[in-house]
């Protein structure tokens, strides 16, 4: 960049105009008898001098309006180079920034108006929360809490303390599933907390998911498939039982009875009484959650109390222990039992010999040498009454599975070390 041929070539004629109309005016006043000449000579340098200021300043001035305009916002500006303004190659320049500017702009612009539209139209209500109170943020919120007065936290009271409670706590917090009072009715919803800064102030920013109708339907399609499968084993198994009553009965009724095959028949009809009651008290087990009573215990006695009832149930099985030193488990011992004689239970039928108990924080491990879990039906072990074995009640993993949900864990089936399944609780409360 620089000055433009124009330019130099007018700033020179300017220079030259000034230094001529100096030596004349000098030439004037050292002439006696030439007021005239030294009047026209004296208005001629200051023509020349105030022609030059103006050449050289018009440079100055176009580029302070220039700047002028861009403190202004003003990305659709131009450098004005003519009328002999000098500095073209600066002008394009600045021509060709302003432009790629106000395309980045106008992009910017297109991307926060894209932003805009994505929050606004997003399915969960989001609010704001900051030193002004609080600000419904998009259509969702707006919808979920149309009436509402007040920017305030305490104007939300109303729709349950806890969720005032939520919007005023500080920084950040894990999701929750609250009850929100709404018009309609109470609502379970699940509540977000993220800490954001917005120009350097605090911001803390919660989404509100209703998730009633979803629980309600999830609800009745698990209560139909649950009846669906109780009537179904039900039926499989009155129909021996109806079909041996009759049996006996009729054994009983002939002139001579066969009392033997009577026995027989009733010993079977009990048989078949007894596994429909077992089924029936799983049923009621697999439809009431456990609710766990927390308190800390030491992992190694528990773990020594496992293996002993282990060794007496498998006496042709190992197991093997792999307990942290000083470990200690946040969880209940009984429940925590339960599901762990589930898991060893399963791994022992499944084992060429070998199962291992692992617990170490966070984390609590079972696996077997078996043929472990095939990956077809790892999504449907933990159901309901899903067995792969023909002796399987389908019952157990789906008790283990409701006792590591009841303490806010949660279980894996993987590959193991030893080529079988494994079975792993994680969890914070395992730990």
């Amino acid at each position: 960049m620089g000055f433009s041929g124009r330019f130099a070539l007018v700033l020179g004629l300017w220079v030259a105009a000034v230094a001529l109309t100096l030596l004349a005016s000098v030439w004037a006043w050292g002439t006696p008898d030439t007021a005239a000449v030294r009047l026209v000579t004296a208005l001629g340098v200051l023509a020349a001098v105030s022609g030059l200021v103006r050449h050289v300043g018009r440079t100055n001035v176009t580029v302070a309006r220039f700047v002028e305009a861009l403190g202004h916002g003003d990305f659709a500006t131009r450098f004005n180079g003519r009328g002999g303004a000098g500095f073209d190659a600066l002008g394009d320049a600045l021509d060709d920034a302003m432009r790629r500017l106000q395309a980045e702009r106008s992009r910017g612009a297109e991307e926060q108006r894209f932003l805009d539209a994505l929050v606004d139209d997003a399915p969960v209500a989001i609010l704001t929360v900051d030193a002004a109170g609080v600000a419904l943020a998009n259509k969702a919120a707006r919808r979920l809490f149309d009436g509402h007065e007040g920017a305030q936290v305490d104007d939300y009271a109303g729709y349950g303390e806890a969720f005032a409670q939520r919007l005023s706590a500080p920084g950040a917090s894990a999701q929750e599933v609250l009850p929100l009072r709404l018009p309609g009715g109470t609502q379970r919803a699940i509540v977000r907390t993220a800490a954001l800064e917005r120009l350097g102030a605090p911001v803390r920013v919660v989404t509100v998911e209703p998730i009633q109708r979803t629980l309600d339907a999830l609800q009745v399609e698990t209560q139909s498939d649950l009846v669906r499968i109780l009537t179904h084993e039900i039926g499989n198994s009155l129909t021996p039982v109806t079909s041996l009553a009759a049996t006996a009965s009729a054994l009983l009724e002939e002139d001579e009875p066969d009392l033997a095959e009577a026995r027989l028949a009733v010993a079977t009809l009990t048989r078949r009484a007894e596994s429909l009651r077992r089924f029936v008290d799983g049923y009621r087990a697999v439809a009431r959650p456990p609710e766990p009573r927390l308190r800390r215990f030491e992992a190694q006695p528990f773990a020594s109390e496992l293996a002993r009832l282990f060794a007496v149930e498998w006496t042709d099985r190992r197991l093997e222990l792999a307990t942290d030193a000083d470990l200690q488990l946040d969880a209940d011992p009984d429940l925590l039992a339960q599901a762990l004689i589930n898991l060893l239970r399963n791994a022992a039928q499944a084992s060429k010999g070998r199962v291992r108990l692992a617990m170490r924080p966070g984390v609590i491990e079972v696996e077997d040498d078996g043929p472990g879990v095939p990956a077809a039906v790892r999504g449907d072990i933990f159901l309901p009454f899903f067995t792969t074995r023909p002796s399987g009640s389908g019952i157990g993993l789906n008790l283990v599975r409701q006792i590591a949900v009841a303490h806010g864990w949660r279980i894996e089936v993987d590959t193991g070390a030893l080529g079988g399944a494994l079975f792993r609780l994680i969890g914070e409360a395992a730990g």
